[in-house]
Formats: C-alpha cells, sequence, structure tokens
C-alpha cells in the first residue's frame, strides 16, 4: 500500500473520529434536553393527578350537598302546604293562564265539596260555580254583572282587597297578588268576627253619640235654669254688700258671692269642656272689629283689676287692620281665660294685651300674635307644660288661695288649635308671666277711613301715672303726626307752658282733684280742649267745664281718631243744653231680675221702664222712644230676638238704631252667634255683672242728654263681683 493511501486513510479515520465526536457531543445534548423534559413532564403529571383527586373530592361535596339542598327543600316545601292547609283562611295559586295549580282545603271548602272545583279548573270556571250555585251573595246585581266586574277586577293591573258576603252569612276578603313570573297567588281571610265586632262597635259609637247629645242638651237647659235664679242670688247678694253691714253680716254676703262664682266658672267649664271632649265644638267665623273686641274684654275684666288696683292696657299695632274675618266668640273666650288669669295671679302692677299683625298674601291675611303680659306671682320652669293639661294647676304655697276647675287653660289651648294656631308661655318665678298665642286671620277691607284730624292740631300734653300706658299712647299719637309730651304728674303740666294744642288727662291721677287741675287750666288761659281718660265714673262737675270730653280706657284706635277730629278749642265750642235724662228700657219677665237691675242703676241720674215679654217691649218703643234698651232672649209671648227683629223693621227707612243690648242665661257655644244675628248690638250673659252693665250704658249715653252721675258718684267697681273667665259665648 502506499503512504498516500496510507495517508488518506488515516484522515479519513481522524475526520470520521472528528465527525463522531460531533455527533455523540449532540447526543449528549439531546439527551440532556430529553431528560430535562422528562422530568417536567413528570411534575406536571403529578400536579395534574393532584388537582384531578381534589376536583373529584369536590364533587363528592357538590353532589352531597345537592342531596341536602333537595331534601330541605322538600322538607319546607311539605311545611309550607302542611301550614296552608292547617290555616282557617283560604289560599290558592292560578298560573299565568288562570288556571288553578293548587289549594288549601280552606279555600275549596268554600265550594262546599264540589268535585270540580279542584286543581285544573279556571279562575272563569269558578266564579260561574259560586255564583249559579249561590255560594257568593250578588246583592242586587245579575249574575253576569257579578262576573264580569269580578273578572275586571282579577285582570286588572293592581286589584284593591274587595269583601263579598257568603251564603252562610260569613264575610270574606279577597287579597289576590300576581308575581313577577305572572302566578297569581289568592288570599280569602275570614274577617267575620271583625265585621260582627265593627257592628257592635258602630252600634255603641251611635249609642254613645245619643247619651252625648243628651248629655249636652241636658247641660244647655240645666246652665239657663241654674244662671235664671243665680242672677237674683249674686246680683241682690251684690246689691247687700253696697249696704251697712257688720264685719259678720259682709263676710256672709262675701261668701255667697264668691260660691256663686265659682259655681259659675264650674258650670262655664264644664259646658266647654263637655263640647271639646265630645268633638262638638265648631268655629263660626264672621267678619268683627278685632280692637273692639279686646276692648270688650278689658271693660270685662277692669271692676276686677279696678278693686286689685291692677291697670289693664291695650297695645294695638298701630299700622294692623282692625277688621277680619273668624270667630268673634272663641277668641274673645281665649282672651278673656287668658287675661282673666293674669289679673286673678297679679297682686299689683299692670296686665298688657299686645297685638301685633304679619302681612301675608299681599295684605289678604294676616298672621296675628297675642300676648298677655302681667307682674304677678310667676310660673316655675317645670310647670309652664303642666298648666295646660286638663284639671291641672300649678300647687305650692303662693297659689293654693286662687280656686278654679283647672281647665280654663286646657280649653284655651285646645280652642287655639282649632284655630289653626300655637300657645305659649314665657315666665320668671316671682317677676310675671306672657301668655301668647298666634292665628291666622283673613283682613275684611274697610272703606270706612278714618276721620282726618283737625289741621290745628299739632302738639299734644300727655299725663298718665302708669309708665307702659303712657308709652303706648305716646307710640300711637306719634303715629298720627303729634309732637307729644309726656308727663307724670299734674304738677309738671303746672310747671311746663302752657302751649299744647289738646291735654290727654288720666283721670285716676294720684293725689289729684281732677276738676280744680281742669279749673286751674283754664284760668291759666289753656283753651286747648281736654280730653280726659278713664275707666270708671267722672265727676259731672268736671264734665261740665268747657271743652271737657272723655275717652274710656283702655283706649282704641278709631275712638281716640274719632274724639279728636270732634274737638275744638273752647273759644270756638258751642254746648249743647242738658234737656232731659236718658231713657232706657229693659225687658225682663223675671220680677225679681227686675229688682235686682233696677238697684243697680238706682244712682244713675236716667228714666228707666221695664217691659215684662217681647210685646210690651215693642209697644214702649214707640210710645217711651228709648235711647238703649237692654233685652232679655227668653220672654213669654215675644221673646227677645223676636221683639228685636220687630223693632229692626220699625226702624227701616228712619235712619234710626237704637242699641239693643241681650241679656241671656244661654251660654252654650254659637248662641251668640244666632242672639247678635236678630239685630241685638251686644251680647251679656247672667248673672249680670254691675259695672259691666253701667259701662255699656256710659258708651251708649248720647251727648244731647243729662249726665248720667250725680255731684258724688257712687263707686261703680267696688261691689263687682270677680269675673267668670270662661263665659260661653264671650
Amino acid at each position: 500500500m502506499s503512504l498516500d493511501t496510507l495517508a488518506q486513510e488515516r484522515r479519513a479515520r481522524l475526520a470520521a473520529e472528528r465527525l463522531l465526536e460531533l455527533k455523540q457531543a449532540e447526543l449528549f445534548q439531546a439527551n440532556k434536553k430529553l431528560s430535562i423534559h422528562a422530568r417536567s413532564l413528570s411534575d406536571e403529571i403529578i400536579v395534574k393527578r393532584e388537582e384531578t383527586e381534589v376536583l373529584k373530592n369536590e364533587n363528592f361535596q357538590v353532589l352531597e350537598d345537592l342531596d341536602k339542598a333537595n331534601t330541605a327543600a322538600f322538607i319546607a316545601e311539605r311545611r309550607l302546604w302542611d301550614s296552608i292547609e292547617t290555616i282557617q283562611d283560604g289560599f290558592a295559586v292560578f298560573d299565568p293562564d288562570d288556571i288553578m295549580i293548587a289549594a288549601n282545603p280552606a279555600y275549596l271548602n268554600i265550594f262546599d265539596g264540589l268535585k270540580d272545583v279542584r286543581p285544573g279548573i279556571s279562575y272563569p270556571e269558578i266564579l260561574n260555580i259560586a255564583v249559579e250555585e249561590g255560594i257568593i251573595d250578588i246583592e242586587s246585581m245579575s249574575r253576569s254583572e257579578f262576573v264580569e266586574a269580578a273578572l275586571d277586577r282579577w285582570r286588572a293591573p293592581v286589584r284593591e282587597p274587595h269583601t263579598i258576603r257568603l251564603w252562610n252569612n260569613q264575610f270574606i276578603k279577597l287579597v289576590d297578588r300576581r308575581s313577577a313570573d305572572g302566578d297569581m297567588v289568592s288570599l280569602g281571610l275570614n274577617i267575620t268576627d271583625s265585621m260582627r265586632h265593627a257592628t257592635r262597635l258602630k252600634q255603641a259609637i251611635h249609642k254613645a253619640e245619643a247619651a252625648n247629645r243628651a248629655k249636652s242638651t241636658f247641660l244647655a237647659n240645666m246652665s239657663h235654669e241654674i244662671r235664671t235664679p243665680m242672677n237674683g242670688m249674686v246680683g241682690m247678694a251684690d246689691l247687700m254688700s253696697e249696704t251697712d253691714l257688720n264685719e259678720e253680716q259682709k263676710i256672709y254676703v262675701d261668701t255667697i258671692k264668691s260660691s256663686g262664682e265659682a259655681l259659675l266658672n264650674l258650670i262655664n267649664d264644664v259646658l266647654d269642656f263637655s263640647k271639646i271632649e265630645a268633638s262638638k265644638l265648631t268655629l263660626h267665623p264672621i267678619p268683627f272689629d278685632l280692637e273692639r273686641s279686646i276692648q270688650d274684654v278689658i271693660v270685662l275684666l277692669q271692676p276686677v283689676a279696678k278693686q286689685k288696683g291692677i291697670e289693664l292696657i291695650i297695645d294695638y299695632d298701630m299700622f294692623m287692620p282692625t277688621r277680619f274675618i273668624g270667630d268673634q266668640g272663641r277668641i274673645r273666650q281665649v282672651l278673656t281665660n287668658l287675661v282673666g288669669n293674669a289679673v286673678k295671679f297679679t297682686a299689683k302692677g299692670h296686665v298688657i294685651v299686645r297685638i301685633v299683625g304679619l302681612p301675608e298674601d299681599d295684605g289678604k291675611r294676616q298672621r296675628v300674635h297675642f300676648s298677655i303680659e302681667d307682674t304677678g306671682i310667676g310660673i316655675a320652669t317645670e310647670m309652664r307644660t303642666h298648666i295646660f293639661g286638663e284639671f291641672n294647676q300649678v300647687e305650692d304655697e303662693r297659689n293654693r288661695k286662687f280656686e278654679g276647675t283647672g281647665l280654663g287653660l286646657a280649653i284655651t289651648k285646645q280652642l287655639v288649635a282649632l284655630m289653626g294656631g300655637d300657645i305659649w308661655v314665657d315666665s320668671e318665678e316671682g317677676h310675671g308671666s306672657c301668655f301668647g298665642f298666634k292665628c291666622t286671620l283673613d283682613v275684611v277691607e274697610d272703606d270706612i277711613a278714618a276721620p282726618p284730624l283737625p289741621a290745628w292740631m299739632h302738639k299734644a300734653y300727655l299725663i298718665d301715672h302708669i309708665d307702659a300706658n303712657c308709652a303706648i299712647l305716646e307710640k300711637q299719637l306719634t303715629a298720627l303726626g303729634f309732637e307729644v309730651v309726656p308727663l307724670d304728674t299734674a304738677q309738671n303740666l303746672l310747671e311746663t307752658p302752657l302751649d299744647g294744642d289738646i291735654y290727654l288727662l288720666d283721670n285716676n291721677l294720684p293725689d289729684t282733684d281732677m276738676n280744680n287741675l281742669i279749673l286751674e287750666l283754664r284760668a291759666r288761659g289753656v283753651t286747648a280742649p281736654i280730653l280726659l281718660m278713664t275707666s270708671g265714673p267722672v265727676s259731672a262737675s268736671t264734665l261740665e267745664i268747657d271743652g271737657t270730653a272723655t275717652l274710656q280706657k283702655p283706649l282704641l284706635r278709631s275712638d281716640l281718631c274719632l274724639a279728636l277730629s270732634s274737638l275744638v278749642p273752647v273759644k270756638a265750642q258751642s254746648i249743647d243744653p242738658h234737656n232731659r235724662k236718658m231713657r232706657i228700657l229693659a225687658a225682663e219677665d223675671n220680677k225679681t231680675n227686675q229688682l235686682v237691675f233696677g238697684k243697680m242703676l238706682k244712682f244713675l241720674e236716667i228714666d228707666l221702664r221695664f217691659a215684662n215679654n217681647g210685646r210690651e217691649a215693642i209697644e214702649l218703643y214707640e210710645s217711651f222712644d228709648p235711647d238703649m234698651i237692654f233685652m232679655d232672649i227668653s220672654m213669654p209671648e215675644v221673646d227677645g230676638k223676636e221683639a228685636t227683629r220687630t223693632i229692626r223693621n220699625m226702624e227701616l227707612g228712619s235712619g234710626k238704631h237704637v242699641p239693643i243690648v241681650a241679656l241671656t242665661a244661654h251660654a252654650m257655644a254659637g248662641d251668640d252667634q244666632e242672639i247678635l244675628a236678630a239685630g241685638l248690638d251686644h251680647y251679656m250673659t247672667k248673672p249680670l255683672r254691675k259695672a259691666a252693665i253701667i259701662d255699656q250704658i256710659l258708651q251708649r249715653h248720647p251727648a244731647h242728654c243729662q249726665p248720667l252721675l250725680p255731684e258724688e258718684p257712687a263707686t261703680v267697681a267696688s261691689s263687682t263681683a270677680p269675673t267668670d273667665t270662661t263665659m260661653a259665648g264671650e
């Protein structure tokens, strides 16, 4: 073999060896990768095996839970139907096509075992069977009308519960509700016992209402029967107290008076409370003068306040209307209660009635705020709510001497609520109280303008020893355009330049002889008119001084403006002669009441005549030509209302209007409106108050008549009994 050949073979072998090494290296790498992949697959297989085991266990748990749930659902369904089957009320389910799916025995038993009424029957078929078999009482409807009405209700979007009566006088209340999937659930509730109870309750209510009506009638009749003899008893006791009595006799008379007043308070409280309790108290809104109504309340309570030395003051908003639409009687009753309580619990000082209005609805309505302020004993903080309760009073050593039923404020609160208002109280114990209430009233458009003040009247001198009264009057005069000079004593007046256009003097200035003061002013050349502000009698000699006029307290804005507009200086006055006494006619059929009435007015310079019934009153009206009439309402032959109507008809076309004041023992709600509607001007409840009667006469005294009081006037208010603070109709 040649060397070349050997060399080639060696080279070929070396190349093969290198190729073999290369392939072995590639094979090693491939085996390495394969090993790694196999190991990875092995790990993944292990994981998957474990996951498979978990899923297998979970599937077993799910199957077990599902089996338990099915068992629980079966038990719940069985229990539900067991419960439904045991209840006394009917229960049924209908599918969206109105086919009965299921019903309990109570539902099926209504149809008295009819085999056709079972699951699979339709609702219209059930209705027809019920009607045909007479199971349901269809009353006055025809069969077809009843079925049609029932189907209309069944298919309506909303179904209200409906009550039917069965043939056996059982009452079933149908309550039907459609579910979201269209099924209808129907309940038949047996309400027979409830219906029978409601019937018995209705019968009991009718009996209670009848008993309450009988009670109200009884109370009204008893009130009248009690008041008539009590007028004589209290009136005669009042007159007896003016005679010469020893101390023991005076105690007896005062006891009669106070006992009579206590009984009257009780009667009035019980009457009103019984009406409120029976929800029979209603409002009677009419046009009325609010300011004058407030003055009437003050005049009514003034005698008692005067006995205690308490000043009653009205502060009426100068920019507020006076005529409103509301229940005048109830507003006066609320004010009488609150002002009466203020006087009752005040030993000294004053009581102020403030009225402020807030316009609403472009002035067509006013939210009227009333506040009654006193300087009395006050109320403890913890008792302020308590006092508005029924039969509640503040029980402490300071007020045990004050008697009462404890109904006054309870009645007042309910009356204010009836008028749509609120009531409250602010008080500081030992320093007085302020009771307030508010209500909204419609304003009456009044075309009557206030009389214009004389152009020469600019400066006013004002004397009043009550600071609050002086401040209020100063405010009113300033609003009218006056330059006001307020003073507190007569001496201060005489020490000032006497250049006023008008002098307003308190007739009750302490330590002052008003007659001498006026004469002193005239002697010093004062020609300005003098206006005496008074709450009681005025000396006749004082009234006869030229340029002297009187104005009753508390002052009304209209009366103040009218009085100011009619004044002229002394040098321009022309005094009318006093040509006759004031003529007063009193129509009263009770002889005792005639005696009491005559004794009450015996010291007045008047011409008094009595009529025994309404017919005589009409005859005396024509022949006697009275300036004023007091008219009893309950009289034989012709009553007071009919007599007043006749007199008013006689006045038609003459321009004449004689003031007629009603005297009555009736005190039920609504009596005052009925009486005043007959044409009377004022309403007074028996027993009569001497001071209230005299105040009425003073207000209506004609200017051309002689003075009412002699030179030494009797004390009008000294014998006046405490005033009833819950007078019905006031």
